[in-house]
């Protein structure tokens, strides 16, 4: 919950964080009637700026800090901090992706999820097979094949299949994760390929009964909890570790410690057989629709001489990017990137590979130097970025793309995180987490009409380095990291915000 702030109290508060210094000391210089200072104020705020050498300083994030802010209209960096210093981007790199994204496929592209037929359908029989054709669509979920599977009824009027029930993932390599550091369990690394659902977790649900437990594994949607097959869960009676996982074949094998269950939860597991799971979802939606399929085929290419016979379409790119951006999803930045990598080389071998195809790309139309991902969501340890590189993609994206209008408001804060309400300065950012790594990235429009662009990229590395993988879920000692780092980022918008407006 937030509580709004006086416009009284407005500049003092944020004075406050910029300098560390108690609030009712800096109220005395806000203005009575105005959220702007009047220039003796203004300049007066000014005076009393510690520097950023000493934020940084005192801030007591530890680890290395890489930061820049330049004006936007002149490209004029008007101050930094180790600007040169390469740091994991986290999902700052998001940003990147979407001006990839933007260049290469447009605002409005949409990802295609064909269904197909090798025969004609003559009064509601297809007489040879079906097949499910992803087209590396990130957004697909439970409701969306639902509709699919009654359309093939209601529209297509398709009441029964002869043939086989054939899958095709092809139009994007099949990765079995994002980074391989990651611990199995996180429902933010899972698997990838041409054909993608529900972001490609399951849903683990446990409830205690009697002695033993009822577990159940599902596709669930907002209305739908068709259960699956392709992701299978076993109880084992230990206590560490919580969570194994193993490869089965045609479907994902899980085992969880009896020990950490408690009475009942749930939780997102990661998918990564995710072409078999979205095939056994949607037999099973066509059969409440009343069209039995064989059970699922997977092809390495579409056969020669298949047409369509219908088609779904995601929502349109700009669409997409703006909630990947929100909600920071890895899949939607991984799809979308290769998706990319696809439309400008024909093909593309690895998640790698991309993203030595966008960091390329960055150079040449970004005027990044030493821009260093691999991969298009920020999660893996070994991406780097410095401030001074990010700064100078933004302001080259800003002119040349529409990222600025996709990226979330970023509130501005007073010492104890109160949201301030109304704030004349706006940040429009993406922000980037991960384990001992923070970064922030984007847009300051101050009163006077200056725009700045800025970076700002901290990490502990050392200390993210010696974690073992089951320590990488929850570690000790990561959210006051955190913490600490997003108080600096604060104090730093907030300094901004008076030193360089008017």
């Amino acid at each position: 919950m937030t509580r709004e702030v006086s416009r009284r109290a407005l500049l003092g508060g944020l004075a406050a964080v910029a300098l560390g210094q108690a609030a009712s000391a800096q109220s005395s210089l806000a203005p009575l009637n105005s959220l702007r200072p009047t220039s003796r104020e203004g300049d007066l705020l000014k005076t009393y700026q510690a520097t950023l050498s000493d934020l940084i300083a005192d801030s007591g994030v530890p680890g290395q800090i890489s930061v820049q802010v330049a004006d936007v209209k002149t490209g004029l960096v008007l101050e930094s901090h180790n600007p040169l210093r390469a740091l994991p981007p986290a999902s700052v790199a998001k940003s990147l992706t979407a001006c990839y994204a933007l260049d290469v496929l447009g605002p409005g592209y949409h990802f295609e999820t064909r269904i197909l037929g090798t025969a004609p359908i003559v009064d509601g029989r297809l007489e040879g097979d079906l097949i499910l054709a992803g087209g590396g669509d990130p957004t697909l979920d439970t409701d969306a094949l639902a509709s699919i599977a009654q359309r093939l009824r209601e529209e297509v009027g398709l009441t029964e299949v002869t043939g086989r029930f054939l899958v095709w993932h092809g139009a994007l390599p099949s990765l079995n994760g994002i980074d391989s550091k990651q611990p199995f369990q996180v429902g933010y690394n899972p698997g990838i390929s041409g054909l993608n659902l529900n972001y490609n977790r399951v849903h683990f649900e446990w409830q205690r009964k009697g002695d033993d437990y009822s577990v159940s594994m599902d596709a669930r949607s907002g209305t739908l909890r068709p259960e699956v097959r392709a992701a299978r869960m076993r109880i084992e009676s230990r206590n560490y570790p919580v969570y194994t996982y193993a490869d089965g074949g045609t479907f994902d094998n899980w085992t969880v410690a009896r020990g950490a269950l408690g009475r009942n939860g749930a939780r997102w597991l990661p998918v990564r057989k995710t072409a078999q799971y979205t095939a056994e979802v949607f037999q099973v939606l066509a059969r409440s629709n009343g069209i039995v399929l064989k059970a699922p085929e997977m092809l390495d290419a579409l056969p020669a001489g298949a047409s369509d016979v219908m088609t779904h379409e995601s929502a349109p790119l700009r669409i997409i990017l703006r909630d990947m951006l929100k909600y920071s999803t890895n899949v939607t930045a991984e799809c979308i990137g290769l998706t990319a990598t696809t439309a400008r080389l024909g093909s593309v071998s690895s998640l790698r590979a991309s993203a030595d195809a966008m960091n390329a790309w960055a150079k040449d139309t970004l005027g990044m130097s030493s821009v260093a991902l691999e991969d298009h969501s920020g999660l893996g340890d070994d991406s780097r970025i410095s401030a001074r590189d990010m700064v100078k993609a933004l302001i080259s994206a800003r002119k040349s793309t529409g990222l600025k209008a996709l990226l979330k408001d970023h509130p501005l804060r007073t010492e104890d995180r109160t949201i301030v309400e109304d704030h004349p300065v706006k940040v429009h950012a993406k922000t980037g987490t991960l384990n001992f790594v923070s970064g922030l990235g984007g847009f300051i429009d101050l009163p006077d009409g200056t725009e700045l662009a800025f970076a700002y990229f901290s990490a502990d590395l050392p200390r993210r380095d010696a974690l073992s993988r089951e320590e990488r879920e929850s570690p000790p000692g990561g959210k006051t990291y955190a913490v600490q780092s997003r108080k600096l980022q604060q104090q730093l918008l907030a300094r901004w915000g008076i030193l360089y407006n008017g």
